[in-house]
């Protein structure tokens, strides 16, 4: 018979393995909510800054900058404590990896 210390371990880890294979699109969903002022695809219009195509480091030293304070904003410095530092990694690769122009 097997003990609940061996199987739970192992329900964990299969579950962990079905939850990732759900959420493919995790970087698209949590880049849409970016999309009111930097645009659907990453590409800006007007005073915003684009995201598409810009690199990984870059943008998250922005992002870094947001949530410490030391980048003046209106409103960045309050949605980037929103996410935490793995979603956040996750939403820049999604830009990084988007055509700066259509």
């Amino acid at each position: 018979m097997i003990s609940l210390k061996t199987l739970a371990p192992l329900a964990l880890a299969t579950l962990a393995g079905i939850c990732q294979a759900q959420d493919a699109n995790l970087a698209r969903n949590l880049a849409a909510t970016c999309a009111n002022c930097h645009g659907t695809a990453g590409i800006a219009k007007g005073e915003m800054k684009t995201l598409a195509g810009r690199k990984e480091d870059e943008l998250l030293k922005l992002l870094a900058d947001y949530r410490s304070g030391a980048q003046p904003a209106t409103i960045m410095h309050q949605i980037v404590k929103g996410y935490t530092e793995d979603q956040l990694k996750l939403v820049v690769k999604h830009f990084a990896a988007l055509p700066a122009k259509p």
